[in-house]
């Protein structure tokens, strides 16, 4: 049986590869880690290429955070590199602490890990080059995700949910550096439900296993040259409430878009800060009486 390289390695040997950088980029220019490993905001990927690099060079990051919700617990960390402020390659790993859900599925201590690996591609534009010009930069992204093996698997086999998928992604990012502003837009290609968390489409019911179009927003307003506030939105696939219907939970698996209010402070070129007041909406409504998952996000990037 072949066997693969723990996260923490692969994370490892991903920066290994990066040569240190002596950076061009501007302060948070290059954006933060995302939930999912790709540069960007907090719950979504920018057209921004991660690390310090610029033209001509190799660089990279790594990123620690954890997200706190009424219900749950989110704790992820991962690496990326940036090769010639072009190409990014990105890895990361979820860990979802269900508490007391868990519990009430009759599956205490119940842990949903993802795995997760990106790519992203600049195929048009420079932020900070074209800031004076209506020329967004913008990127294509991959990111395939794995969901680990839990007491859920029959379930979401049940529910007609795969425990892997592939999403596709374009960004297009706006900085206008004379007004400190930083605008995005996504357009993301997925069959995850929750992020992935709770697996990849869901048939049960007669439910269309296709992909859906779900838009992401970011918005960011540069206070200095190093701290920055603003709010991201982004709309979530609900294709498992109608599966979770035909296996008479009503809307207990129903989902609801993710939003936060974040700021963001870098003390020096490679590190920064992130803490968000996030609103994920309801997860698994049938046992968590409909509250919604409010509560805040803390991430930690290091980049060169």
């Amino acid at each position: 049986m072949q066997k693969t390289l723990p996260l923490p390695l692969l994370a490892s040997l991903l920066l290994g590869t990066a040569a240190h950088a002596d950076t061009g980029k501007l302060l948070l220019t290059g954006g933060v880690s995302s939930i999912e490993g790709a540069a960007g905001g907090g719950l979504t990927p920018w057209a921004v290429i991660g690390s310090n690099a610029t033209a001509g060079e190799t660089g990279g990051s790594a990123y620690l955070t954890h997200v706190g919700t009424r219900d749950y617990g989110l704790n992820i960390y991962g690496a990326a590199v940036g090769i010639h402020d072009r190409y990014e390659l990105s890895i990361a790993r979820q860990d979802f602490n269900t508490r007391d859900t868990g519990v009430a599925l009759g599956l205490p201590g119940l842990h949903l890990k993802q795995t997760m690996v990106g790519a992203k591609w600049r195929v048009l534009g420079d932020a900070v080059l074209d800031s004076d010009t209506l020329v967004p930069q913008v990127a294509v992204g991959v990111q395939y995700k794995k969901l680990g093996s839990t007491g859920l698997d029959g379930t979401l086999a049940a529910l007609g949910a795969k425990r892997s998928g592939v999403d596709v992604y374009v960004s297009a990012t706006k900085l206008f550096l004379g007004q400190s502003l930083l605008v995005n837009g996504t357009l993301r290609a997925t069959k995850a439900n929750q992020n992935g968390l709770l697996g990849y489409g869901a048939t049960l019911g007669g439910n269309e296993n296709r992909y859906t179009l779900q838009p992401e927003f970011s918005v960011a307003y540069l206070l200095s040259k190093n701290v920055a506030v603003g709010a991201e939105y982004r709309f979530m696939r609900n294709k498992l409430e109608g599966a979770g219907r035909a296996a008479g939970l009503g809307n207990g698996l129903r989902s609801e878009d993710w939003k936060d209010i974040f700021i963001a402070w870098a003390p020096s070129k490679n590190l920064s800060l992130t803490l968000a007041y996030v609103d994920l909406g309801v997860i698994v409504p049938a046992t968590t009486g409909s509250r919604k998952q409010t509560g805040y996000y803390l991430s930690a990037q290091v980049a060169f």
